[in-house]
């Protein structure tokens, strides 16, 4: 399973009255790694008034690394924690989480990113069963 949703908000869904914000804090309780690493990448955005920040440590654990899997696999989830921290979000590589700023200004830094190339040259050895 990939989130803890409480009765109330399953029975809301159900209903077809969810909002985001009730399903972000969803997210922030059942996913607490992939919460913490994406809001400190935002942070150090923020800190270090750069376009761009990324993380290249791998998660400390088996559960770290499948709630980071889980927040960047799902469409539903990282669409949400790209809007509520007005960020654009990439990954690579099993933990390589970046963070962009929402800018015209980032998309080329990006793109470049999440290129072929990068993802190519982004492997080793020590990924290979990440």
């Amino acid at each position: 399973m990939s989130l803890d949703v409480s009765p109330a908000l399953l029975e809301k869904a159900e209903r077809g009255e969810v909002d985001e914000g009730e399903f972000v804090d969803c997210v922030r309780t059942s996913l607490p790694y992939a919460w913490e690493l994406v809001s400190s990448l935002v942070a150090q955005l923020t800190v270090d008034g750069t376009d761009f920040a990324d993380n290249q440590v791998p998660p400390p654990s088996e559960q770290a690394r499948g709630q980071l899997l889980r927040a960047m696999a799902s469409d539903a989830i990282r669409g949400a924690l790209q809007r509520h921290f007005g960020v654009r979000l990439a990954f690579q590589n099993c933990h390589r989480v970046a963070v962009f700023a929402a800018t015209e200004a980032t998309e080329d830094h990006y793109r470049r990113f999440t290129s072929v190339r990068a993802q190519l040259l982004n492997q080793s050895e020590e990924l290979r069963d990440c």
